[in-house]
Formats: C-alpha cells, sequence, structure tokens
C-alpha cells in the first residue's frame, strides 16, 4: 500500500504561529509558569515540547523544564511493531512528583500512544496533573482521552494520515494530509 499526498494544511509558518498560540493558552490557563513541565512524546512530541517552552520563556521569562518520554515498551501493540523494537531512552531530568505535566505530542488518533505514555509518566512519580497538548486531533478515539491544549482539529477518513513534519526530525516543515491507496 502506497500513500499520496492530498493537501498540505500547515506551512513552516502556520506551525509556529499556532505553538505560540498554544503557549499563552497553556501559560494563561495554568496560572503562569510555576510547577509546569513539559514532556515530548518521543520523536515529534519532543521538538514540539522544545518550542512551546521556548515560547512559554519569551512570555514568562522563565525556563520551564522539558523532558522527552519513550513510550516503546508501554505500547499495547509492541509485538505488531516489529520483532526487537528499537528503545530509545527517556530523559526526564526532573521529578515528575507534584508537577503540572503537559504532555506533547505530534497527532491525537485514537488514544493509545498517550495511554502508553501516561503509563511511562506514572512509572516515574506521581504528578499533580497532566494534560495533553497536540499539534493536530483528528479525531477516530479508540480511549477516552482529550487533548487540553490542541492546535487544530482535522477531520479525517480511516484511510487518510496526517504527516507532520518537522525540521528536527524529517528536514523539513509542514504538515500534510495524506490517503493510502491499494
Amino acid at each position: 500500500m502506497r500513500v499520496v499526498e492530498k493537501t498540505q494544511l500547515m506551512s513552516a509558518t502556520e506551525i509556529d504561529r499556532t505553538l505560540q498560540r498554544v503557549a499563552h493558552e497553556i501559560v494563561e490557563r495554568s496560572g503562569g509558569t510555576a510547577h509546569l513541565a513539559l514532556i515530548g512524546v518521543r520523536r515529534r512530541g519532543v521538538p514540539l515540547a522544545q518550542r512551546i517552552a521556548l515560547a512559554m520563556r519569551a512570555i514568562d521569562g522563565v525556563d520551564v523544564p522539558v523532558g522527552t518520554l519513550d513510550i516503546t515498551l508501554y505500547r499495547d501493540d509492541l509485538s505488531m511493531v516489529a520483532a526487537q523494537p528499537v528503545l530509545q531512552s527517556s530523559e526526564i531530568p526532573f521529578s515528575v512528583d507534584g508537577k503540572d505535566l503537559i504532555l506533547v505530542d505530534d497527532v491525537l488518533y485514537t488514544g493509545r500512544t498517550i495511554r502508553a505514555a501516561m503509563n511511562g509518566l506514572f512509572d516515574l512519580g506521581r504528578p499533580r496533573r497532566v494534560r495533553l497538548c497536540v499539534l493536530i486531533d483528528r479525531g477516530h478515539r479508540e480511549l477516552p482521552i482529550e487533548a487540553a491544549f490542541i492546535g487544530r482539529t482535522v477531520q479525517t477518513s480511516d484511510m487518510e494520515i496526517i504527516e507532520v513534519r518537522l525540521q528536527e526530525v524529517d528536514q523539513e516543515e509542514r504538515v500534510m494530509l495524506v490517503e493510502r491507496v491499494p
């Protein structure tokens, strides 16, 4: 099965503007940056979390801590991913205990990635609160998970895929709607 690009949903400028808005929303709805920390879900959630933290620094003048979470071992489809899944390290250089955590990912779809991320987080401690921030919410939930902070909501069919391409990972910057074609 191959994929065909249908349309560009966001340009580099639109991604940046959206992350700026989301950073403001997080700071405003959190009453500032005290006790806040961002955790990016490895791969594309990490650069998004780092960019949001930079935007927050410009707003509040505070460096909000950023961690990286690898959810590979917490996936419920691990046996279908690969015989020997590639593990990368989680890097959370602060205690999650008592923190107001913002879990950051690129696309919210079924909710299974976020369920795995929460399992990983709670293995590290007991945060005061965990909220989800995603660049794109595409619907089709299989689990009762919702984002508190959403860059953009895009309705998709089951045959469509949203590809977030970020400079840090993909050497290009845009969000594409693609479709699986038999």
